[in-house]
């Protein structure tokens, strides 16, 4: 690929094929040459309010055309899009708005109930970057229309001269990390380094012209807008948009426009497959199956291979840091494959593993992964200590993940870094016990911690939500871990759950648990909740 400038890649997909869809979305279509000229409208229109090269716009909004028209607006003028999610509220946008000086945002008015119309206009006094508040729907006092926008006439002059600015190395985006520990971390997107993802992941995958990609990842998140997006844009495929995930309503899509490619974090395959009315749709479009987010484990591939037989299932390893992904399991892999590791560094891009002095270990250890590759972001907004300590000087890209590499050089994951717990001398990875837990029955969802014991130092916490309908207990827990696991990768705490907290990307919040169980340590008061529905042990349990 010659060009590493996202608009430019927006145009060569218009020569080479001008009126084909590129988003479908509901009952709206619209074509590549229809998505570049709507995008220069806007970028006019932005240019005409004030935003210039290096200027940050947010976007809140679901997955709809209105969230790309915008993105692909200001890429074409050198402005940052800070990717936000609507789940989000009053806090989370307010530090993240003034974090990234954001000079407007691009707002639905409403979600679920919730009125963001309402919120921005009580907190415009705590937001004083932001000059220019846009709604997709009806505003309030002051704000400027979507629809008003691109009703401009364009100044093509204008633009193209703005658009010769754009270099490989300017931002296209901000994506906040999920904020497991901390504030949020600012990751810091180039068009080259998007791109340099996607384009691996499209030759790893042979993603073709032909390929329909599922599309209801969120656009905040690098799997919606890297994985998704970028993918279909570079391979000149098409992206059924889903403005957010509803089994019922993927389930619909892929009967109804028989797409190819579906990519989704566990949860949303768990979801999927236990859907009650999964057997009247058909499914057998689904060539690609792509699992991210979190370790897959062995039960969730198998059912996904049950329910969608002529799918090859993809293990996806990637983070905002990576721009996207940047380990992937082979077309080639066997299923054995697949449950074993979560794949190999795709494209041009090195990985290693290395101890806590970074010194790289042999294959077979169990370290810190690391990644080199032009994938990797430009590092973290206003935060230099945290960006040397994860990108280096070197090239390299600390991930806080552990791994090892196999003999053959597939990736093998033991879970998060900070994850890891010492039960009397002993590490212990959450996610080997997580499998293990997610292969019983009647286990839906399962995660663990480490908390701190008097005793043996730390000791295993593991929160589980049994499938609906059934009734498991710790003493089935217990006996079912010894006969699979060695004795001190045993949980010695289980608690069940009805729900977990979760990211914006549908990640388990393994902190939020954490923080929740020490604080209520703290206050000296009993972890446990009384919990009634039908379906738990009629014990106490976690709210």
């Amino acid at each position: 690929m010659q060009n590493w400038i996202v608009h430019k890649v927006l145009s060569e997909a218009v020569v080479k094929y001008p009126n084909k869809p590129f988003l479908i979305c509901s009952e709206q279509s619209v074509s590549f040459k229809e998505l570049d000229e709507l995008s220069d409208i806007l970028a006019t229109a932005l240019l005409k309010e004030g935003f210039e090269k290096g200027d940050c716009l947010a976007v809140l909004a679901l997955n709809q055309v209105e969230w790309l028209y915008t993105y692909f607006a200001a890429s074409k003028i050198g402005v940052c899009v800070v990717a936000l999610n609507v789940r989000y509220r009053e806090s989370e946008l307010v530090y993240m708005l003034n974090n990234s000086k954001a000079k407007g945002i691009v707002s639905i008015s409403e979600y679920q109930g919730f009125k963001f119309s309402s919120l921005l206009e009580r907190i415009k006094g705590k937001i004083p970057t932001v000059e220019k508040i846009i709604f997709l729907e009806q505003g309030i006092l002051g704000s400027l229309s979507f629809n008003d926008l691109l009703s401009l006439p364009l100044d093509r002059e204008g633009l193209e001269s703005v658009k010769q600015t754009v270099q490989e190395d300017d931002l296209v985006l901000i994506i906040y990390t999920s904020g497991t520990t901390g504030k949020p971390k600012g990751t810091l997107i180039t068009n080259r380094s998007i791109l340099e993802s996607a384009k691996a992941q499209v030759d790893h995958l042979s993603i073709q012209e032909d390929d329909r990609t599922i599309g209801c990842l969120p656009l905040n998140h690098v799997g919606g807008i890297t994985c998704t997006v970028h993918c279909s844009l570079i391979s000149c495929g098409s992206i059924v948009l889903i403005p957010e995930f509803i089994p019922e309503k993927v389930l619909e899509v892929i009967d109804e426009l028989k797409p190819t490619v579906f990519g989704g974090v566990p949860t949303m395959y768990i979801m999927l497959l236990s859907h009650t009315g999964i057997n009247k749709y058909n499914l057998n479009s689904l060539k690609i199956c792509i699992v991210g987010g979190s370790n897959v484990d062995p039960g969730l591939c198998l059912a996904i291979e049950s329910q969608l037989p002529e799918a090859k299932i993809i293990n996806l390893y990637g983070l905002s840091e990576s721009s996207g992904a940047c380990i992937l399991s082979r077309l080639s892999d066997s299923m054995a494959k697949v449950l074993e590791s979560i794949g190999v560094p795709i494209g041009d891009f090195k990985v290693k593993i290395v101890d806590d002095k970074r010194k790289e270990l042999p294959n077979g250890e169990v370290g810190e992964l690391a990644i080199m590759g032009r994938c990797a972001a430009k590092g973290y907004l206003g935060l230099e200590k945290e960006t040397n300590n994860v990108f280096s000087e070197d090239g390299w890209l600390y991930t806080g993940d552990i791994a090892y590499l196999n003999h053959e050089g597939y990736v093998v994951y033991k879970g998060r870094k900070k994850e890891m717990y010492i039960q009397g001398g002993y590490n212990v990875y959450p996610v080997e016990v997580e499998n293990i837990l997610m292969e019983h029955s009647k286990v839906a969802l399962a995660a663990g911690v480490g908390v701190p014991d008097a005793f043996l130092g730390e000791i295993g916490r593991y929160y589980i939500m049994p499938k609906a309908g059934q009734t498991i207990t710790e003493e089935e827990v217990i006996l079912y871990c010894n006969k699979h696991l060695a004795d001190y990768k045993v949980p010695r705490q289980v608690v069940f759950v009805k729900q977990f907290p979760q990211t914006p990307a549908g990640k388990i919040q393994k902190t939020v648990l954490k923080q929740q169980y020490l604080a209520q340590e703290s206050k000296n008061e009993s972890p446990f909740l009384q919990f009634s529905d039908d379906n738990m042990p009629k014990k106490q349990q976690l709210e």
